[in-house]
This record gives C-alpha cells, structure tokens and sequence, in this order.
C-alpha cells in the first residue's frame, strides 16, 4: 500500500477545510463560487465540487463571510505545510492573516517608513491630496521571516561581529521588525472588481518598499478561466495566481469539451501564470 505523500494529505485537509467553511451550495446545488447567471460557470463550479468528493454545506453565507473564511483556511495551510519545509527553508517564520487596522503592512521591516508617512499626511492635507492612498496596503495572509541572532549566524563559525554587516535586517541586533517574506492575496470568487484589487495592492507592495520584495501570490477559488485570466496573464506585479483546486478545473473543462477555456488554461500554466494551491508552499521557499 503506498503511503500518501504531505503535499497530498495537506491539500485534502485545505479542502476539507474549504468545504467545511466556505463553498455553499444553494437548494438547486449550485455551489457560491459560480456566477449563477452564467452557465459555463455554474458547470464548472459543480465539476470541481464532484471531483472533491466532498459533501458541500446546502445554505447560504455572505461575499464578506466567505472571503474572511477563505482567508483563515489559506492561512491555516500555509501554517501547517511550510514548517514542514523548514530544511529546505531554514528560519524563525510566522504566519498570520495580514493584520489590523489600515496601516498593518508598517509592522514589516520593508514598509516601516510608510507609518511616518502616514502621520505625515494626517498633520497636511496637502501631502495627503498630493499622496493619495496608494501607500495603504493591506494583505490578507502574511509569511514574515523574524531576524537572527548573532549566536545562530555563528553557530558553525564566526560570519559577523558588531563592526560588520551593521545595516542588514536578517540581523536581530540591527533591525527589530520582522521581514515581509510573502503576501498572499486570497480572493474566493475573482469579479473584475476583485481582481483589479489584487493587482493594485501588488502594485503598491512593489513601489512602496525599501528592501526586497516579498512574493506576491493570489489563491483562489473562482471556476472561470477567463476571469481568471484577467488577473493572471501580464507580469511585472503578482507572482503567481494559485487555484485551490486546478488538477479538478482542468479535468472539468476538458470533460465538458470546452475547447477554448482548456486553451485559455493552458496558455496560464504553461506561461507560469497559474498553478495549484499545492505549488505554492514550494515556491515560496525560492
């Protein structure tokens, strides 16, 4: 009997998980990740919620709800998948959804400047008008790096002492905040509004740090391909789009016979644009 590898019994979990809190189906069975307007959609959606072998919960539950609930099980995964990675990625890690209250992203070494810039802005309002808001960044689930102690940096030999390397935020004794390693934005469904959401708050993280960028991902659940596409195709902003169920959305396209929507999804995964929730642990190990 072969043993199911962790990659594989943590993505059942996620969802388990999923199912559990998030997708809902209405009294005609169509599942809340599907536009009900759309056909195509509804199809999908269902195809994908066979493949789970799951038992969805008959109900409903509002866009907020859902989306703060598909938060919390993207968080619990990456929690339970990437210490497990911890010899491929050694470090102090913490995991968390992204934080309170509007100026959360300056808790991190790489934006810590944007909280002065904050309180620079509340005393002139024409720094304020001149600003405007794209320095507010609010990520859904965060993986930051703690700094490290002289004691572990030396622990196979002397790397460091305090007239060297004084200005690194991996050093404990230079920098106190935690280092932004990963912002993953987690979108259930992804309407134009959603997605164009994502692709700004991407963009802010880019222009708005000093320091190394930390990998901007986005997981969702939604079942259409080109809404999809519309967040994932282009570069120079996100990462990559995560699926949270991409295996069972290529099977359903491919056995509905939709011609152009498999085309559309392998021009996403063979143009390292989309992958499954699975890839993602992996990736943000690089």
């Amino acid at each position: 009997m072969t043993t199911e590898v962790f990659l594989a019994t943590a993505r059942r979990r996620f969802h388990d998980a999923v199912l559990a809190s998030v997708l809902r189906v209405n009294p005609k069975g169509v599942p809340n990740n599907a536009d009900k307007d759309s056909k195509i959609s509804v199809r999908l959606a269902e195809g994908i919620l066979d493949r789970l072998a799951g038992q969805a919960v008959t109900g409903k539950i509002s866009g907020q709800r859902a989306g703060k609930e598909f938060e919390l099980a993207c968080k619990e995964y990456l929690e339970y998948t990437f210490p497990r990675l911890a010899h491929l990625r050694p470090g102090r890690w913490k995991i968390r959804v992204g934080g309170r209250g509007r100026m959360a992203i300056a808790d991190y070494d790489q934006y810590e400047h944007l909280a002065a810039l904050d309180q620079a802005a509340k005393e002139d309002p024409r720094l304020a008008a001149a600003l405007g808001s794209d320095y507010l960044i609010k990520p859904d689930v965060v993986v930051m790096r703690l700094p490290t102690s002289d004691g572990a940096i030396n622990a196979d030999g002397p790397l460091v002492d305090r007239m060297q390397a004084r200005h690194t935020p991996f050093r404990q004794i230079n920098r106190h905040l935690p280092i932004l390693h990963a912002s993953v934005s987690c979108k259930w469904t992804l309407r134009s509004d959603r997605a164009q959401n994502a692709r700004s708050e991407a963009l802010n993280l880019v222009r708005n740090r000093k320091g190394r960028l930390p990998h901007i991902a986005v997981v969702t659940g939604e079942p259409t391909p080109n809404r999809i596409a519309s967040i994932a195709l282009g570069t120079g902003d996100i990462d990559c789009v995560y699926h949270f169920a991409l295996p069972e959305l290529e099977e359903t396209v491919n056995d509905l016979g939709l011609t152009k929507l498999s085309e559309a999804l392998g021009t996403m995964t063979q143009g390292r644009r989309l992958r499954d929730i699975s890839d993602l642990p992996l990736d943000l190990v690089i």
